[in-house]
């Protein structure tokens, strides 16, 4: 009986040590499914927290396409070249028109009032007064003409002058006035007065027989040589000028021609030095060494001698 009871109590004890460790077993499986559950929730807002960013990261993608396609379809439609309007507009046939009707103008291509306008008298053309104004001191300037034509294209009609005087500057209706004048004399009894800052027109109005030699403009009031067509060469015969060069023609270089002329000055033929003898024959010896005649101003020879200087 003894040892059943052992038997017994030993089962029990048995029983109670069991039971006690499957109570610690499934309390440490619950903590487990508890530790878990919480990770599994941990892990379950990360996926759903990721999902989201995905999706909102997709979306803001394909917006921005969106807005990319749409700015470049705008860009490519305002890229798109616009039909073209072509204006026509009709020269009015006067510039006598109202003032408030406008007009093409051909050259500078520009929209102006009809008061801006110049019409031709001969074709008809218009163009505005400063281009009119342009192109007429543009012909003058640039080769005095006198029969100007009209700008325009294959337009062979002559512009007067009495026409332009109200779009042409006054010093260029002078000018063209002065060709005009100029046109009417003959070429073969007009001058110019030959200093270089009149230059004023001048006719020839003396008869053949009769030899004018010296003369004033009747602009400068300065004194020139009919006959040279120079300044006056005070001192200085038409022939002696002829046979200077041109680089002696100036004002000092006819004083000292007249100079050398009163001291009776001799002058080499070869280096065009000027010397003076003293004394002794008239062979002269020049420093360029040529040798010449001091009264007759030829080349000396040995057959050479006899001549005097008055």
């Amino acid at each position: 009986m003894e040892k059943e009871k052992e038997i017994i109590s030993d089962f029990f004890i048995d029983d109670v040590y069991f039971f006690a460790l499957l109570d610690d077993f499934e309390e440490k499986i619950d903590d487990q499914e508890e530790e878990l559950d919480s990770k599994y929730a941990e892990e379950l807002q990360f996926q759903e927290a990721l999902l989201a960013s995905i999706i909102t990261s997709q979306i803001s993608t394909h917006s921005t396409q969106m807005t990319t396609t749409t700015t470049t379809n705008t860009i490519q439609a305002s890229l798109q070249p616009e039909p073209l309007t072509v204006m026509i507009i009709t020269p009015s046939p006067s510039c006598e028109s109202s003032g408030s009707q406008t007009t093409f103008c051909e050259i500078c291509v520009e929209i102006k009032q009809s008061d801006e306008m110049f019409t031709t008298e001969s074709c008809n053309h218009s163009y505005c007064c400063e281009c009119i104004s342009k192109h007429v001191s543009t012909k003058i300037q640039d080769s005095a003409k006198v029969m100007i034509t009209c700008p325009g294209v294959n337009c062979k009609s002559v512009l007067e002058i009495d026409a332009c005087r109200e779009v042409i500057p006054k010093e260029m209706i002078e000018l063209w006035e002065e060709a005009l004048c100029e046109e009417l004399i003959d070429e073969s009894e007009r001058f110019y007065c030959p200093y270089k800052d009149c230059s004023a027109l001048l006719l020839n109005d003396c008869k053949e027989e009769v030899i004018v030699v010296e003369a004033e403009c009747p602009v400068c009031h300065r004194l020139f040589c009919a006959q040279c067509c120079v300044p006056w060469h005070s001192g200085v015969e038409c022939e002696e000028f002829q046979r200077l060069n041109e680089d002696e023609r100036g004002r000092e270089d006819l004083m000292v021609v007249e100079l050398a002329k009163d001291n009776k000055w001799g002058r080499c033929p070869h280096c065009k030095f000027y010397v003076e003898r003293t004394q002794g024959c008239p062979h002269i010896t020049c420093r360029c060494s040529y040798q010449f005649c001091y009264g007759c101003g030829s080349e000396w020879t040995d057959t050479h001698g006899g001549c005097t200087r008055d």
